[in-house]
């Protein structure tokens, strides 16, 4: 039988995991290569992940 593993992070739902790019801004450098501006994911900082959403813990009703 196949074994299933499960991701041990969370992918964050905004990126997919892709958090970072690099952008052409259209202009040149003087050697020919393009400008290109870094840009990261503003939910997970550049992580590609996010953290598990914490479950409150249920109070007694006493």
């Amino acid at each position: 039988m196949p074994q299933h593993n499960h991701a041990q992070t969370r992918i964050c739902p905004d990126c997919f995991g892709f958090a970072s790019v690099a952008i052409a801004t259209g202009a040149r450098h003087r050697d020919g290569t393009r400008q290109t501006i870094p840009v990261h994911c503003s939910t997970c900082a550049g992580l590609g992940s996010v953290a598990r959403p914490r479950v409150p813990a249920i109070a007694n009703a006493s």
